[in-house]
């Protein structure tokens, strides 16, 4: 399972793809009352995003953070894989070492096989899927979808 820190790093850079602009960047009290994430919390965790180089930060009155990319060139992978790292894709669905290292000399959980196939898409959705493409999606649905 994804983190919590993970959860918020994913809706602040799906909202910050959706109403950030180079030129207009967006300060954290807005992004905090926005996504009703506590402001402390939500600031470690736009900063780390700024050191992985996904956000810019802006200091000032006109100050605020935007995506460091173009939308459609950031991925959910990308997001993941820098707040949680690459175990959300590999880790075993039961927690068993061998699984996770395909040791040969023991054996792998009841499920792995066919855990294995749905791990591979679930990669392929995460690599696949752009803040641009959440961005359109969100659109369709906009009455619906409270990030």
């Amino acid at each position: 399972m994804l983190s919590n820190t993970c959860k918020y790093a994913l809706r602040a850079l799906i909202y910050l793809g959706k109403f950030s602009k180079e030129e207009k960047k967006i300060g954290i009290k807005k992004i905090s009352e926005d996504l009703g994430i506590s402001s402390p919390f939500l600031g470690k965790i736009l900063q780390n995003l700024v050191k992985q180089k996904l956000l810019l930060s802006t200091k000032g009155p006109n100050g605020g953070f935007s995506l460091a990319k173009n939308s459609a060139d950031i991925s959910l992978w990308d997001i993941v894989v820098k707040v949680d790292g690459e175990e959300f894709f590999t880790n075993c669905l039961i927690g068993l070492e061998s699984c996770k290292t395909h040791d040969k000399t023991k054996p792998l959980c009841p499920v792995h096989h066919q855990y294995d196939k749905l791990r591979t898409e679930i990669r392929a959705f995460y690599k696949e899927t752009s803040l641009e493409n959440i961005s359109s999606d969100i659109k369709k649905f906009e009455e619906f979808i409270k990030l």
